[in-house]
């Protein structure tokens, strides 16, 4: 068996029976190709590839085989490749990526001009409508060359997506995989998330003491950073509000952050367009129960051999929500308890829903606060309660196809505005706590 059979799905089957080519020109990034193809295939994608003459220089055709498991065209012969892989019929590719893409590469495609299997390859993913990437990567210098900034957005104009990595080092890197696959997995997704807008808030409440410190609990965020990348793997246009967390964010999604449940209640009202057209707000952020009144500056620990605080309850978040953003949008609430039990579990689950008009609740014990795995009773408001037990990630993605297939039913059309939805915009993660 190949080897990349074996790994073939192992990451989700989220690509399972999608075919990709990846055109790769000749950067000294290209290099890096083998580990976004093998990216690809983790998610169950079936990938071949096609070379510049320049690209063989930097990587091996013999590298490229063993990446895909099948031999990359190094020239177009009577077969065609370029319309095979690209041209109608049954198994053409379902999207046609290039990386890394050259200065030289992108200029030549937004021209016309088709001397190499790649460029080739791309006038007939142009002409055929087949869903198109670009990953550049070039000296710094050449990215802000006039004439290379006019060809880059005369793609984008056309509908090909471009994904934008670091800036580092007078260079002008190329993404890294998992963003390259994210792209990837974002532009083609078909399914029920397609193109909605999905909310994800996620992290830990603080409450502040004082100017330095701050009343909080363990939860590190992983359960609501997972829900909002595999939405996003499954083509929603996902807003990431992160509290406190202790797990590292995908640079391919965006984030605004919120500290305290004030603080969260005030986002949600500046932000009630994006509640009010969101096909689902999903909450498993840690929100606080209890508040207290802030001191200025910072108490002194020498004043106060003992120190004597009073707790109030803190506003409710889920109500609030659930008034900015009514139905048809899903309202997915989190309950956390410790040591209760299944029975239990179900109980306050039913009476958080009544309360505060969530659509489903998700109930889970402490002991999945800061774990890599959650076991979790899912209540959905009409269909039995039901256990998930699996890691972070993977129940983050069985839980958004349960809520896709209601979505699926109920034939809401709450989708992202034109601009959000766009192919032409450049895909450029931001990093957390950007607004």
């Amino acid at each position: 068996m190949h080897p990349s059979r074996v790994i073939r799905g192992r990451t989700s089957q989220l690509l399972s029976g999608r075919h990709i080519l990846v055109g790769v020109s000749g950067s000294i990034a290209a290099v890096e190709v083998p580990k976004v193809i093998r990216e690809l295939i983790r998610h169950g994608a079936d990938v071949r590839a096609v070379m510049s003459p320049e690209a063989t220089r930097i990587v091996t055709p013999e590298a490229l085989e063993f990446a895909t498991g099948h031999p990359p065209v190094l020239q177009l012969t009577g077969n065609v490749e370029h319309v095979t892989f690209l041209g109608p019929g049954e198994d053409r590719a379902d999207l046609y990526l290039i990386a890394p893409a050259t200065a030289n590469t992108i200029s030549k495609i937004a021209h016309g001009i088709d001397d190499t299997p790649v460029t080739s390859c791309a006038s007939v993913a142009l002409g055929g409508n087949v869903p198109m990437l670009v990953a550049p990567a070039m000296h710094a210098n050449m990215g802000l060359n006039p004439a290379v900034r006019e060809n880059l957005d005369r793609l984008k104009s056309w509908g090909v997506g471009v994904v934008v990595g670091p800036s580092a080092e007078g260079e002008e890197k190329i993404a890294g995989p998992e963003e390259i696959a994210a792209a990837v997995l974002h532009r083609i997704a078909g399914g029920p998330w397609a193109g909605r807008r999905v909310v994800v808030i996620a992290g830990a409440a603080r409450e502040p003491l004082d100017s330095v410190r701050s009343l909080t609990n363990d939860s590190s965020g992983a359960t609501g950073v997972a829900l909002a990348a595999q939405a996003h793997y499954r083509g929603a246009e996902v807003e990431l509000w992160l509290g406190a967390i202790r797990v590292p964010v995908p640079t391919f999604l965006s984030s605004v952050a919120w500290h305290s449940v004030t603080d969260l209640i005030e986002l949600a009202r500046s932000h009630r367009e994006s509640l009010a057209s969101a096909a689902a707000v999903i909450v498993p952020a840690a929100l606080s129960d209890f508040t207290v009144e802030q001191r200025p500056g910072k108490i002194r620990s020498r004043d106060h051999p003992t120190l004597s605080l009073t707790l109030r309850r803190a506003p409710k978040v889920l109500p609030e929500l659930r008034a900015l953003a009514p139905a048809p949008t899903l309202l997915v609430a989190f309950k956390l308890l410790a040591g209760a039990g299944a029975p239990g579990l179900e109980r306050a689950a039913r009476e958080l829903a009544k309360e505060t008009g969530a659509d489903w609740v998700v109930g889970n014990d402490v002991s999945a606060m800061g774990a890599q795995s959650t076991e979790a009773l899912v209540i959905p408001r009409s269909g039995r309660p039901h256990w998930i037990r699996a890691p972070k990630t993977e129940f983050a993605g069985r839980l958004l196809d349960e809520l896709g297939a209601v979505l699926g039913r109920s034939g809401s059309t709450r989708t992202a505005s034109s601009a959000h939805r766009s192919p032409r915009r450049p895909i450029r993660a931001r990093r957390r706590g950007s607004t």
